[in-house]
């Protein structure tokens, strides 16, 4: 039964358009064609008027501006003429011409598919209201007025009008740029194929070959992707449990019984996040750098931000050490706040029994604090990952390692995945398709991640462990 009953509600959608098209009246099929037809029947002038002037407005949308687009998406090119200037020999001048735009051809057209979506819900919500009035007057009721249907939008349906506008802002914030991310890795748009002076079109998966082929070679895109890709992981490996562990370290101390000053020591970490994180950045890129106060102190020429010795290890490691300084006080405050809230029974417990502090540690705090920082440790390594503002302030990707990376390929030695694609769309020679690439494969591994490891941790399994 219970298989039944979930077949059945991922079908009722569409089962109900049918049921609405079989059994309802015929007010209700002409709705199907004419919206609104349904309503503007059964007296709900207001309703059926704006469904009516909803229809008109997207069909002239469709005719007078999306349909064009939109056939130029399904048409397999993205614009044939190109703009240009010709002569014209009775005025002697050169006149403009406007030709077709790659660029805005893809743009309109998602945006026209996108609202083709809205208005396909419109549309089945007429149908679906339309038939809701056969039934109630099927069964003697009456047709509800638009002052009952507007209480009801105000009171028991609030929820539709308070989460229109964040819904439409996500269509077009989010929705549509990550849908036209999608679709540019499938053309040929680079710095030889930019609008308006020329065109781009469709490629296929030659773009996703260009990144995985191995036949480059080992300055080829593929090879420099693995290793922009295994630094990328092991940037976010340390970056989040180094300030994690030493966070939670430094809070065990501040929070061990007999410690005096706790608030100023909490006080004086705060402070130091006080600070904007770029202008921490800015300034330890300031005292790192080869002429940087550092070097004056030490008596040394040292490059910590510039060294291409043994794959640059000197700037990956000064990176995660001024990361440390900028992230541990955020995990000092968390794990504060988590540890005075342990409940003291667990430690008095494990007294009790002859426990250690090493094994109360690892068998009570830690815990403990896995299972409810586990989300946020998940959250931190996804956003390490694309942790641009470190890597770009620090070392801005650098230093430059043509014999590891390719100049070709535009990456350099402590690039992370997001400041390649960056660097890749704002060079001189952009390449926005291979950067599209790079979009589509740091969000497969970002919410592959995400989902796996939290359906494997006990935040997910035992969420009542700790209640």
């Amino acid at each position: 039964m219970g298989m039944k009953k979930r077949t059945g509600s991922k079908c009722g959608f569409f089962s109900e358009i049918v049921t609405a098209f079989r059994k309802g009246s015929a007010y209700t099929k002409l709705s199907f064609l004419v919206m609104g037809a349904g309503q503007l029947a059964r007296g709900q002038i207001v309703k059926g008027v704006a469904y009516l002037l909803a229809e008109l407005a997207f069909v002239g949308f469709m005719v007078f501006f999306g349909g064009y687009y939109i056939g130029h998406l399904f048409s397999g090119n993205l614009g044939t003429k190109l703009s240009g200037e010709i002569w014209n020999e009775e005025l002697q001048i050169f006149e403009k011409i406007r030709g077709d735009n790659s660029f805005l051809i893809l743009l309109y057209g998602v945006a026209s598919l996108l609202l083709i979506a809205l208005f396909i819900v419109v549309w089945v919500s007429n149908i679906k209201g339309s038939y809701q009035n056969d039934k109630k007057i099927a069964a003697g009721e009456k047709v509800t007025s638009f002052r009952e249907d507007w209480n009801t939008l105000l009171n028991e349906k609030f929820h539709f009008p308070l989460l229109t506008l964040p819904f439409l802002g996500l269509l077009v914030f989010t929705v549509m740029p990550l849908v036209f991310m999608v679709l540019i890795a499938f053309t040929n748009y680079d710095y030889a194929h930019t609008p308006p002076g020329k065109l781009f079109d469709w490629v296929g998966f030659a773009n996703f070959k260009t990144l995985f082929s191995l036949s480059g070679g080992t300055t080829g895109f593929a090879f420099v992707f693995l290793r922009v890709l295994a630094w990328t992981f092991i940037w976010a490996f340390f970056a989040t449990f180094t300030n994690y562990f030493l966070g939670l370290v430094i809070a065990l101390m501040i929070n061990k019984k007999g410690i005096k000053l706790k608030m100023l020591w909490r006080t004086l970490f705060v402070l130091a996040i006080a600070v904007p994180q770029f202008v921490t950045l800015l300034l330890m890129q300031k005292i790192l750098d080869g002429d940087g106060i550092l070097n004056k102190i030490l008596g040394t020429n040292i490059l910590w931000l510039t060294d291409q010795r043994y794959l640059s290890l000197l700037p990956r490691v000064m990176i995660i050490l001024v990361n440390i300084w900028i992230g541990v006080p955020y995990t000092l405050l968390m794990c504060s706040g988590i540890l005075m809230n342990i409940p003291a029974d667990y430690y008095e417990a494990a007294r009790i029994d002859g426990a250690s502090p090493a094994r109360i540690f690892f068998n009570v705090t830690l815990p403990y604090m896995l299972h409810i920082t586990t989300p946020y440790l998940i959250t931190q390594f996804v956003g390490n990952i694309n942790n641009f503002n470190v890597i770009w302030l620090l070392t801005g990707g650098g230093p430059v390692d043509n014999l590891h990376y390719g100049g070709g390929s535009q990456a350099q030695s402590t690039d992370l995945l997001v400041t390649w694609l960056y660097r890749l769309t704002t060079d001189r020679n952009p390449q926005y398709n291979v950067a599209s690439v790079i979009g589509i494969v740091i969000f497969v591994i970002s919410a592959t991640l995400s989902l796996i490891t939290y359906n494997k941790t006990s935040s997910a399994k035992r969420e009542d462990a700790f209640q």
